[in-house]
């Protein structure tokens, strides 16, 4: 919990830095500042995800945990509205297993997730929104084994997911965007057709990037 506060306070810091700079900007005004009914914005980040993980049954007992992990993230937004707007986010990650006994081998994540924003605003140059919906997690190439046996996961998982965010308008074109989500995604294993327990996951995702409107 203290990780994720460091993350949340380090993430509201650059939102305010990047406010400050993109504050003298906002005085010029001009026809296509903001966003409007129609607009599509595309957004590439650098995300740090960092899971909240626990487990039951076995995988608690032995403590299974997942470790952080640093990759690309890219999204599609389309304005519905002058204010509500319709997110996609794409992304995927190599994600290593620990626990007391030891490492437990890593596992592809694939978590696209489809999400109805409120853009706060709309016509202004640095541009709150808050985000709510749905994700899909798929786990692939699994490469999980203990006690030299595998150890077989559930393929798919759904959960909601929740956001907030900050877009900063440097030109008429291109902005700068701060990010945070909170994805709930979890995953049942079983080993020699023993059940092992559920593995929840449930990372902060925290991203910093830049977006281009269309």
């Amino acid at each position: 919990m203290q990780q994720a506060i460091r993350k949340i306070a380090a993430t509201s810091a650059l939102m305010m830095g990047a406010a400050f700079f993109a504050a003298p900007a906002s005085a010029a005004g001009s026809p296509d500042s903001g966003i409007y009914a129609g607009d599509w914005l595309v957004r590439l980040r650098a995300i740090e995800i960092a899971p909240d993980a626990r487990g039951n049954g076995t995988l608690g007992a032995i403590g299974a945990d997942v470790n952080n992990a640093i990759v690309p993230e890219v999204d599609f937004t389309y304005m519905a509205t002058n204010n509500i707007g319709v997110e996609l986010i794409l992304g995927t990650s190599r994600n290593q297993v620990t626990s007391n006994i030891g490492a437990l081998g890593g596992v592809g994540v694939l978590p696209p997730t489809l999400l109805l924003q409120y853009h706060f605003n709309n016509a202004g140059k640095v541009r709150p929104y808050v985000g709510a919906g749905i994700n899909y997690t798929l786990f692939y190439n699994n490469g999980l084994h203990a006690g030299g046996q595998s150890v077989s996961i559930d393929n798919h998982s759904w959960g909601p997911a929740l956001q907030f965010g900050i877009d900063f308008q440097v030109t008429k074109k291109i902005f700068v965007n701060a990010d945070i989500k909170k994805i709930w995604m979890h995953t049942d294993a079983s080993m020699g057709g023993t059940s092992l327990g559920t593995l929840h996951i449930d990372p902060l995702v925290v991203g910093l990037g830049v977006g281009m409107k269309f």
